[in-house]
């Protein structure tokens, strides 16, 4: 269920809503690589520490751990929804690091297939036909299989193998 902008200024603090504030669309595009990766690895720490905060709640709730401070907590919703919204932020600028990477593994590939054309146009010599290639003026040409030709019909040997399994059936029956 989605989380509208009140509940997470409820759950955040104003440091957090600043990280989060960043990974939204405007605000994540226009940060460097550098920046980024410092972004995520905030938001990973405060979402992990999060994470820890419910799962401690939830132990002192059901009896397994002794309460952290005079009593035991009574409800984890407060810290579940601050990790709810620091996972959103983090699948957020997981996502654009992605489209970054992706980005630029587009680019080198155009530049590597540049590269590969510029050395297929030098490496033909004066003539203009490529060295050492089986496509050289005529095209590719198909190659003979070696093999003999079969002389029996596929129809005569799937018959003769019905006829001996037929045979074998009636021998086994008797």
């Amino acid at each position: 269920m989605a989380i509208s902008r009140k509940q997470e200024e409820r759950a955040l603090t104003k440091p957090e809503r600043e990280l989060v504030s960043k990974s939204r669309h405007p605000a994540v595009q226009e940060l460097a690589d550098k920046e980024l990766s410092s972004l995520s690895k905030l938001v990973r720490e405060r979402r992990d520490k999060a994470r820890d905060e419910v799962q401690r709640r939830r132990r002192e709730i059901r009896g397994k751990a002794a309460p952290k401070g005079t009593e035991a907590a009574t409800s984890a919703d407060g810290n579940k929804a601050k990790l709810e919204v620091l996972a959103a932020a983090m699948q957020r600028l997981n996502a654009e690091r992605t489209r970054r990477e992706q980005m630029a593994a587009q680019l080198s590939q155009a530049e590597l297939s540049r590269h590969a054309l510029e050395l297929k146009r030098k490496s033909h010599d004066d003539d203009g036909a490529p060295f050492n290639t089986r496509h050289a003026h005529r095209g590719m040409r198909k190659v003979t299989s070696d093999r003999a030709k079969d002389l029996v019909r596929p129809m005569e040997l799937g018959r003769l193998r019905k006829a001996s399994s037929v045979s074998q059936a009636k021998r086994d029956s008797r």
